[in-house]
This record gives C-alpha cells, sequence and structure tokens, in this order.
C-alpha cells in the first residue's frame, strides 16, 4: 500500500498516517452519489482521509460538510487534507464513534454517505489500525444503518458501499430503519468477473429501484467509457 500523497485533478491526498489508503470504492461512491437535490448539508461516516467527503465539496456547493473519524491518526490526517484542499472553509472532521456523534447533534443531514468497513471474516491482522479501519465488527452494518436513519434529514439520501455477497441482508437490516433502495450500481472488474460490490441509494421514500451495472476494466489498465466517465473530473490520467 502506497504511503506517497494521491494527487487528483483538484486536490491532494496525505495517506501515510490512514490504515485505508485511497481505493476504487471511496472515489466510486464520491462520484456517483447523487447530487441532484442540490443538498445544503452532508455527512462522511468513517471518513479516513477524507477522500468522499474532499469529492463532494469539488461538486457541490453544500454549506456544510461534515465528516467523522474514530482513528486518530486517520482524524488528523483528514483535517490535514481538508484545510489543504480549495474548499477547507466547508470541511469539518469530528474524532468521534458514529454513537457519539448521533447522540449529540440533533441537525438532520441532507446528505450522507459511507464507505464503512466490511470484512465479516474471522480473521484479523497484527496492523490494529487497519483492523479497525477495515473489519464490520468496528462498525456492523446494523449500527451504521440505525446512526444514519438518526442523522438523515426526512428527505435526504445516505448512499453506501458495500460487497455484493452482503447486499440481501444489508436491505433487510434497513427496511428495520424505514431505510429503502432508490438505486443501485452493481460494480464488475471486469466483463467476465462476478459482481463485486453494490453502491447504494437509500431513502425514507419507498420506490421502484433503478438499478446499474458498472464494469471498470476491458482488460488490465484499459477501462470502460463508463468508468472513465464517472471518475475523469477526479483522476489525472483520465
Amino acid at each position: 500500500m502506497s504511503q506517497k500523497p494521491f494527487q487528483f485533478k483538484q486536490f491532494k491526498i496525505n495517506q501515510d498516517r490512514c490504515a485505508m489508503k485511497v481505493g476504487t470504492d471511496g472515489v466510486l461512491v464520491g462520484a456517483w452519489t447523487s447530487i441532484e437535490k442540490n443538498p445544503f448539508s452532508v455527512l462522511d461516516i468513517g471518513s479516513g482521509t477524507g477522500i468522499i467527503a474532499l469529492m463532494l465539496a469539488q461538486r457541490t456547493s453544500s454549506e456544510i460538510i461534515d465528516a467523522i473519524e474514530i482513528d486518530a491518526d486517520a482524524y488528523e490526517q483528514c483535517v490535514d487534507n481538508f484545510e489543504q484542499s480549495p474548499w477547507g472553509d466547508r470541511l469539518f472532521c469530528y474524532h468521534a464513534s458514529l454513537e457519539e456523534f448521533a447522540g449529540e447533534i440533533e441537525d438532520k443531514y441532507d446528505l450522507i454517505v459511507s464507505n464503512p468497513p466490511f470484512y465479516s471474516e474471522d480473521y484479523k491482522t497484527q496492523n490494529n489500525s487497519r483492523d479497525l479501519a477495515r473489519f464490520q465488527d468496528a462498525m456492523p452494518f446494523e449500527h451504521l444503518l440505525k446512526n444514519a436513519s438518526k442523522l438523515l434529514d426526512e428527505k435526504g439520501s445516505f448512499c453506501v458501499v458495500i460487497p455484493f455477497k452482503e447486499e440481501a441482508s444489508f436491505l433487510i437490516l434497513a427496511e428495520k430503519f424505514k431505510l429503502f433502495p432508490n438505486k443501485m450500481l452493481h460494480v464488475k472488474g471486469n466483463t467476465t468477473s462476478e459482481v463485486k460490490r453494490s453502491l447504494i441509494e437509500l431513502s425514507f421514500h419507498q420506490s421502484a429501484t433503478h438499478k446499474d451495472e458498472l464494469i471498470i476494466e476491458t482488460e488490465r489498465h484499459e477501462y470502460t467509457q463508463d468508468y472513465i466517465k464517472l471518475t475523469k473530473d477526479y483522476y489525472l490520467k483520465m
């Protein structure tokens, strides 16, 4: 995993103090999340480097873009990345757990986004920070959905990226908190691979779910037009 800064077209991500580096999941959810409703306030849950919040700062005119990060090193790096960006006056990171934050904040958000930890397998690495960032027991889906539902405005949207294999159980949990899928994107690495990720937009409004598929590569480092179109405003080489 690279310790080097990651340069995007309009901002830079320092990531040497973060367990989870810049990756495709975060970029995808940052680029795919709908901003059609012109959200005034945005919340990034488990911000890590701050990449999703920064992408949304680039894409929107939202006046409030908050982030929550529990890991101390990642929190400090996120704050630094926010301050170095062109949108530092709109970005703010809280060093808190999701439960603490949801218990103290009375405001509701128009848009909530998250690239949550989601390895539910029973093994751990020797890197505690990486485990905290990556393993689902650091933020179980039920915990995420419960608190997101508390923080979400009644007309707001909650966008999340999860493993495709977890999709069915995630949606059953979401319904428990009156959150329903409005649109979904199934992501495949290439034309022959299985669906790896689900990007889901949820709200308190029940509707027919609009489903799309995205294939990232035709072959190694040869990207599809759909993927280029989605990410070209961010990646330098797109």
